[in-house]
């Protein structure tokens, strides 16, 4: 069974309920399909029925559940609470009623609010900030979160590194130059996701371009004051840096360039010092090594919600779509 596959299995188990509000796109109704034939999670898709069984011609549909938020019953009430949350930054209730209604993100996320469901996929054929923004406004951080961030799960074929060739890499979709105690922070929330979707214990790399010292500059001393931080805030967690990639996973390196380290040449957590490294870094993995990328998944979130990045493929929402049930199902 491969890793995505038990990770579907683990879904099945624990059936959530999904919102997917890009009915619009077809690879959206693929993944839906597929989903809903594969038993991962129950689907809400998001617009308008007629269009939707147009666009979806030849795809079994059938089990989900379609709203339309102009037509929704609970509308109101939806309203009524994204003024609560949002009266401070001017929010009224026709803002909200327009949000709601055309910004079929913001619905998802609403409902996942109000507990009519349990988390949204989106992003495939929006940018991450449309993904990201109504979920930080509406959901806002997990209990004992300062910040969210996100992260890729990375499936290498044929690698004898990380976990057999499966990784977490963060944050690659969120924080664009993280600080010292953002940067431990992402680590801590980067090794706990890495454990709950693998259950295997998370070793965690802090990344730079200099291994132990061998190299000078604030770059550096930012990764070391964030694994200072890290080791002394989490102190559970196996972590160390800051290391050169291939010290962090290539055991011979890692001896090499890190003998006293319990994580170098081990590494399965890869945390990046900003978003330029992270962005580069999984693109590379996905493309050159022809690797599986799940993501950007949130993390330290209230409640899960995924982006997709614009280039995926119905079989990418599909795994991303049974990450979140898995989530889901953690946070209860």
């Amino acid at each position: 069974m491969s890793f995505i596959d038990d990770i579907k299995a683990r879904a099945r188990k624990n059936i959530k309920t999904i919102v997917l509000p890009e009915a619009e796109d077809r690879r959206v109704l693929e993944a839906a399909a597929t989903t809903l034939k594969e038993g991962n999670a129950k689907i809400i898709l998001i617009g308008n029925k007629a269009d939707i069984d147009k666009l979806g011609e030849g795809l079994d549909l059938s089990g989900a559940t379609i709203v339309n938020p102009k037509e929704c019953d609970k509308l109101q009430a939806y309203i009524d609470k994204l003024v609560e949350l949002r009266s401070k930054k001017g929010m009224t209730p026709e803002l909200a009623e327009q949000a709601l209604t055309t910004d079929y993100t913001t619905f998802a996320v609403m409902m996942v609010k109000m507990g009519d469901a349990d988390g949204v996929v989106s992003g495939a054929c929006h940018s991450t900030a449309n993904t990201l923004r109504p979920c930080l406004q509406i959901l806002k951080t997990a209990p004992g979160n300062k910040s969210a961030s996100a992260f890729f799960l990375m499936i290498v074929p044929n690698c004898e590194y990380g976990e057999d060739g499966v990784f977490v890499f963060g944050d690659c979709g969120l924080n664009q130059n993280p600080d010292p105690e953002q940067l431990a922070e992402i680590a801590s929330q980067s090794a706990k996701s890495f454990e709950l979707l693998t259950g295997k214990k998370a070793r965690v790399a802090m990344l730079s371009h200099s291994s132990k010292g061998s190299a000078k500059h604030d770059d550096v001393t930012k990764v070391v004051e964030a694994t200072r931080i890290a080791k002394e805030t989490y102190p559970d967690i196996e972590l160390d840096g800051e290391l050169q990639l291939d010290a962090a996973i290539v055991p011979s390196v890692g001896a090499s360039k890190a003998p006293d380290s319990k994580v170098a040449g081990k590494a399965n957590v890869l945390i990046f010092p900003d978003l330029d490294a992270g962005n580069i870094g999984y693109k590379l993995v996905q493309r050159l090594a022809k690797a599986e990328a799940y993501g950007p998944v949130m993390q330290g979130i209230a409640a899960p919600v995924n982006d997709l990045s614009r280039g995926c493929f119905a079989e990418d929402i599909v795994g991303v779509v049974a990450i979140t049930a898995v989530q889901a199902a953690a946070n209860n």
